[in-house]
């Protein structure tokens, strides 16, 4: 019997981009992810027996210090969604430790997981979805104080509305319906409802995807003041790079149900190492018509997470394995997310071929040579 180690778990370091928010190197993490995996089945049949599984998250290990955003992106369907909710114990892992200020909170339940239902909170990513339209903001603002049974009516209700000023909302408001509220204000409420109970974590689900350019700024830099205000510490899934480059302090880059690259936002943004992440990096709009960004076009749609591939699971629309000549490795041995440099860690075979490569072609392309994967637009 082969037995297999397995891999550390990523530690931070601590980045320069937020200074205000940066996380003390000397305290312990409040949440540590340690290899979760969660399996969803295919029913099918008239017995609707399992047919199928979707391994929707496949190993997935990371570290979230207190008073860092770290940042959870990927394409749709590459699982962050279900990280953040599994750590919110929303569902049910499958397998996997979970552990909140030092304890494994993924087996717990009832009374014994009811304290840390309030010390965690979720900020959705549709605000009117997420508010029971029939219900006043004030009272849905409210109603986890009421569950947790935290002070009496007159205490409850004068705690929420230091929430709504905090927030940007008038006393008034408290009396509306969420259809009264404009997109902007409806997330304002939606994250007033999220930090009422004053939480040590908030997992933040593509809160500004469905906002105008304009909101999303009000709302981010709304974020990022209560975080200081409060010494909030936040997961933040986002499919737009831009928006995760500026809130973020450390990003993780996901593919496929498996973490694909983690590292200081500052370096990966700064030299990304993963193909899979330097391709994302790619299609970041540059706000300026005289220059031109190197563009790195994927083939092929995602696999399915029912059927994934085997070895590297990028390894079929992989550019990098195409220039080094489709190495065998890719599609046979898994990479592991390893540690290339201080604080960067990749799960590549060949990370450290990634950048030469990438200039490379984008001398081939400027030279006016087709290049196998990559063009400049």
């Amino acid at each position: 019997m082969t037995i297999v180690s397995q891999p550390p778990i990523p530690e931070p370091s601590v980045s320069a981009a937020h200074p205000s928010s940066r996380p003390d190197p000397a305290r312990t993490p409040l949440v540590e992810v340690r290899d979760l995996v969660k399996v969803f089945p295919v029913k099918g049949g008239v017995l609707q027996r399992t047919v199928a599984e979707v391994r929707a998250v496949d190993g997935v290990s990371l570290t979230i210090r207190r008073g860092e955003t770290l940042g959870l992106v990927g394409e749709s369907g590459c699982g962050k969604t279900t990280v953040g909710r599994l750590i919110l114990r929303l569902i049910e892992p499958t397998s996997g430790q979970i552990l909140f200020d030092g304890r494994d909170i993924a087996r717990l339940s009832g009374s014994a997981l009811k304290p840390y239902r309030r010390r965690m909170q979720i900020i959705f990513q549709d605000p009117y979805a997420s508010l029971d339209p029939r219900t006043p903001i004030g009272d849905s603002i409210g109603e986890g104080l009421r569950i947790h049974g935290i002070g009496n009516p007159r205490e409850r209700r004068a705690k929420v509305a230091k929430m709504m000023d905090m927030v940007g909302l008038q006393p008034y408001h408290a009396r509306r319906y969420p259809h009264e509220f404009s997109g902007g204000q409806r997330q304002r409420i939606g994250i007033a409802r999220a930090l009422v109970l004053e939480p040590d974590l908030v997992v933040c689900d593509e809160p500004v995807s469905a906002l105008d350019v304009s909101i999303q700024a009000q709302v981010l830099n709304l974020l990022r003041g209560l975080q200081r205000e409060l010494d909030l510490t936040y997961l933040f899934i986002a499919h737009n790079m831009g928006v995760v480059e500026h809130i973020s302090d450390r990003v993780a880059v996901m593919y496929l149900g498996k973490i694909a690259e983690l590292a200081d936002r500052s370096a990966i943004y700064r030299d990304p190492r993963h193909p899979y992440t330097q391709a994302l990096m790619s299609a970041i709009p540059i706000p300026d018509p005289e220059r031109r960004r190197q563009r790195i076009i994927l083939r092929g749609d995602v696999p399915s997470p029912v059927d994934p591939p085997s070895g590297c699971r990028f390894h079929p629309r992989c550019w990098l394995r195409e220039r080094l000549g489709n190495p065998e490795i890719n599609a046979v041995e898994e990479p592991q997310l390893r540690q290339i440099s201080s604080g960067q860690w990749v799960a590549c075979h060949f990370a450290e071929e990634s950048t030469r490569q990438l200039i490379e072609t984008a001398h081939r392309e400027t030279d006016g040579i087709e290049g196998s994967a990559a063009v400049i637009s």
